[in-house]
């Protein structure tokens, strides 16, 4: 088979099948291994786990370990955690986060999360399919659980009302263990991971993510070495796939320091860049867009020699933005990466300074990745150089989505390959592009916000009679989304009555922040909208 396989591109025409040009990943064989006891198992030289940007307080490796192991220990024995058990986590990023995910995934417990601008509408409904026993969050986020009878373990002791409070997470890091050791017995393929993603359609949906998925993400983590011993700054939210499994496992497997900041501020990541001597960014593009926009007034104010590389994901970067910023940084190198929730952060990557000057790439295939490149229309695989939808496999790779056949069968077939929705090639040099979105899910910010959510929204409006939603091109955001709406014949509603009454129902990032009335919204035979046409006529006028 490897003499089939053409050594510069990755492609195997016998099979239509991209192979990594990375080296390949040795997987542990125990089949009883959780990730939690994986990550502990890596050597490596790190003293400093996490910095609290905002409080200074610090958790070294043993600390961090100790703190894990007295979490387990109370969850399991004091509050009666399980496996199998769903524990939901609505927090902004805090130095708690890593604890109490290693804690609970050691138990062969399973961490959900949530994001801490959902509504508490929005948020029952995700509780309402995870069906969580637990949830850990802080004082400040707890009422958005009231009446949910859902146990709540808080940061640090407090009171909160309209919740049942069981513990603190602060205290629980402080209490001698019980010396009682007896455990559930994990499973690699026992699920570890729940978090919601809108898939290629339609409401977000739980992930399922076995502790053999993970295991096989941090393996290739550790097999990059000179990520080892760096000083990473956590700036992107915690409860997202990219900062959960780069902030919460990746670095604690290597060694490195992560300093956690509460919430994204240009200017207060900066400082901090300065104060802690940061040697890495994990950014999204739009943060990229205002460090370059800003780089005048950054680099006047803040020292920043310590900052060696920005790792982009969430979107592509455009060359412009690429050039854009190295000009301004010339002593920063920029990486950019791709993967999916579904794909637990395997995708491709750019590794080096030489393989980012192949511009608008996402780089190489990630170690034990295989691609193909399908023609969404006939089905057809394709071959080098040739565009179509991008099909991933590998040990990554997520189960299929909780409770839900269908949507599983539509975006992973029999064969384990996992239908992305990105339209991408990949080029005579084994590098992906990706070129186009199929699925219809809008970016804002690096926010995932599915249309089908906001168009069933708007038509519970008594003045509308239909309604699309689309994403609008924007320089900074990356995309927002607009409404085209149908109104009811004797209606005068109007732009800012549409707009308010869906801010007064989401997260701030899934806002419509542009409409547009049409007399009728364009349909297939088969009643699907046709979001392509409407894109163009948004995009026409611009």
């Amino acid at each position: 088979m490897a003499s089939l396989i053409d050594s510069r591109s990755g492609f195997c025409k016998s099979n239509s099948t991209f192979y990594s040009k990375r080296n390949p990943l040795p997987l542990p064989a125990n089949p009883s291994l959780d990730v939690t006891t994986f990550i502990s198992s890596q050597t490596h030289r790190g003293t400093t786990a996490f910095i609290d940007a905002a409080t200074g307080l610090r958790l070294s490796f043993s600390e961090l370990w100790t703190a894990v192991e007295r979490v387990a220990d109370c969850l399991h024995h004091d509050i009666g955690l399980r496996r199998g058990h769903v524990v939901l986590i609505l927090s902004p990023n805090s130095i708690y986060i890593p604890v109490v995910s290693l804690a609970v995934m050691s138990l062969g417990a399973v961490v959900t999360t949530a994001n801490t601008l959902n509504t508490a509408g929005e948020i029952s409904r995700q509780t309402a399919d995870s069906n969580p026993t637990l949830a850990f969050t802080t004082a400040d986020l707890a009422p958005k659980l009231a009446g949910s009878g859902i146990s709540v373990v808080l940061e640090r002791v407090g009171s909160t009302r309209g919740v049942n409070v069981v513990g603190a997470v602060s205290e629980m890091m402080e209490k001698e263990p019980s010396g009682q050791r007896v455990r559930d017995r994990v499973n690699e393929e026992d699920t570890a991971m729940m978090l919601y993603s809108s898939g290629t359609t339609g409401p977000s949906k739980g992930v399922i993510t076995s502790h053999r998925n993970l295991t096989a993400s941090v393996a290739r983590f550790v097999s990059e070495k000179r990520i080892g011993g760096q000083v990473f700054l956590c700036t992107v939210p915690m409860f997202h796939t990219y900062g959960l499994l780069c902030f919460t496992m990746f670095t604690v497997a290597v060694g490195s320091t992560v300093v956690i900041l509460r919430r994204f501020d240009l200017h207060g990541m900066m400082a901090a860049v300065e104060k802690y001597s940061a040697t890495i960014l994990a950014l999204a593009p739009p943060v990229v867009v205002a460090m370059t926009n800003e780089a005048d007034v950054i680099r006047a104010k803040y020292d920043l020699s310590s900052l060696r590389t920005v790792r982009c994901g969430g979107a592509p970067l455009s060359k412009e933005v690429t050039e854009g910023f190295m000009e301004k940084y010339p002593t920063v190198d920029i990486l950019a990466g791709y993967a999916l929730t579904e794909s637990n952060g395997a995708g491709a990557s750019i590794d080096t300074v030489e393989e980012s000057r192949r511009y608008g790439s996402v780089g190489l295939l990630a170690p034990g990745v295989e691609a193909r490149i399908v023609d969404p229309d006939t089905g057809r695989v394709m071959g080098v150089n040739q565009t179509g939808e991008l099909w991933l496999r590998g040990p990554s790779i997520s189960k299929g989505y909780f409770k839900n056949g269908e949507a599983t069968n539509e975006t992973i077939n029999l064969e384990g390959w996992l239908r992305t929705g990105d339209i991408c090639y990949i080029d005579e040099d084994g590098f992906l592009f990706v070129v186009d979105r199929l699925k219809e899910l809008i970016k804002y910010k690096g926010y995932q916000v599915p249309p089908a959510e906001l168009e069933a929204l708007l038509v519970t409006h008594p003045d509308i009679l239909d309604a699309a939603v689309i994403p609008f091109p924007d320089k900074e955001a990356g995309q927002y989304p607009m409404a085209y709406v149908t109104r009811k014949l004797e209606s005068d509603l109007s732009e800012k009555q549409i707009i308010d009454f869906v801010s007064k129902q989401v997260a701030p990032y899934k806002k419509i922040r542009k409409v547009a009335f049409i007399n009728s919204i364009p349909k297939n035979p088969s009643g699907k909208t046709l979001r392509k046409d409407l894109i163009k006529l948004a995009t026409s006028k611009i």
